[in-house]
Order: C-alpha cells, then structure tokens, then sequence
C-alpha cells in the first residue's frame, strides 16, 4: 500500500501526559466510545485510525476519520467479474465459438480472455479502495484515485466549513446505513462529496463538532 496511507511509524502512546489546556478544551470527537474505530485494511469507515497517513500531514496533525464508498457498492463489478471468470469453463462448452479456430489459438484466446478479465477486477478495485476521504483535526482531505500514475488531492481547513448535509435515502442505503455527504466550504473547493460512505449521519455530526471546536478556538486565540 502506497505511503499516502499507511504510516510505518508506531502511533503515539495515549498515556503521554497532557498539558492543562489540552485537556480542558479536550474535542468531543477524540472520544473512543464513537463505534468505528478499527484495524481492518479494507474497512469503509475508520474512526481515529492508527498506522495511517497522508502525504502533506503536518506533524502533530490527527486523522479523525478515514473513509471510502461502501463495500456494498462493489457488488455489481463483482458479480460481472465472477461471470466474466466462468465464461470459458462454463460457457465455451456449451458454445463452442472458438471451436473453429486452431487448438493453439483457442488457447490464446482463452489467456487473453482472463487477462481481460483481471485487469477489469483490478482497475475496479483500485478505484474503490484508493478513493478515500479523510478528515482531521484541520482539515479535510478529498483523494480521487484515477489510474496508477495519475489521482487527484483536494483539501481545506475545517474552519473553511460553512454547511454539512447528507442524504440517505433507498431500501439499499437505509438497510447498509450508507449515503452522500455534502460540505459547503468557503476555500478554493467549493463542494466536498463524501459518496456512499458509511455511517453519513456520524460522519456528518463529528464534521459539525470540528467546526465548532475551531470556533471556540478562534475565539479563544488558540488558532494552529
């Protein structure tokens, strides 16, 4: 996995003492209790993730949530993936178009066919598993994976948010409690969507905490 999200360095130890301000002005978000927090690879939703980071993380700076589309979204590429795959055992012989062309051509196509098929799979795969959001204690990240040597990185302080909404809506949706963020932000980027990720109405209240938490230290001079 690219250094874009796994850190090889260990996690700070939570027990290191605090200063007295720190744990006065303490955001309601670093609380654990909050269902999500994880160590599996391939999780959607990930609260306060270890062993992950990000290209232009600032030191000292925490990832709150870390996010990617629904495994429930990957069925469809699946199941085409999975007929793709049964066709030349299952399929030929019952049809047998390639019966007409030379043993050794019929074995080409067979190899070409899989070779198809894999880099279907993979090129799916990577798309939902490198597209990921990532929000922290000052920013949000938006990471839009395109092809192996290409993908696109939008971001803005968290202060910048001005409205958070999401939608969820469906039997599908209501039944895997995934849906669409929105964030209204007064940066560069406009507009974040946060697509068919897990657990909207969570992620919507911890980005609504973090804006009010950079309020409160506005006011209190206490800007990073």
């Amino acid at each position: 996995m690219p250094d874009i999200y796994i850190n090889k360095q260990s996690s700070v130890n939570s027990d290191q003492p605090k200063n007295k301000d720190s744990t006065i002005h303490q955001s309601p978000v670093t609380d654990h209790r909050l269902p999500g927090h994880t160590h599996n690879p391939l999780a959607a939703f990930c609260y306060q993730p270890e062993n992950v980071k990000f290209e232009t993380q600032d030191k000292g700076e925490k990832i709150i949530l870390f996010l990617r589309k629904h495994p429930i979204t990957n069925v469809q590429w699946v199941v085409i993936a999975m007929i793709l795959l049964f066709v030349p055992p299952f399929i030929l012989p019952v049809f047998p178009i390639l019966s007409l062309l030379p043993a050794q051509f019929q074995t080409v196509g067979i190899v070409a066919w899989y070779l198809v098929a894999t880099a279907f799979i993979l090129e799916n795969f990577f798309s939902w598993f490198f597209n990921v959001q990532i929000v922290t204690d000052e920013r949000i990240v938006d990471i839009d994976f395109h092809n192996l040597i290409y993908r696109e990185v939008s971001e803005t302080k968290v202060d910048k948010i001005q409205d958070v909404t999401y939608k969820l809506g469906g039997v599908v949706r209501s039944l895997f409690n995934y849906g669409d963020v929105y964030i209204q932000t007064a940066g560069t980027v406009p507009n974040f969507e946060f697509l068919a990720v897990p657990r909207p109405e969570q992620v919507t209240r911890v980005l609504q905490e973090l804006r009010i938490q950079e309020e409160q230290e506005a006011l209190e001079g206490r800007v990073r």
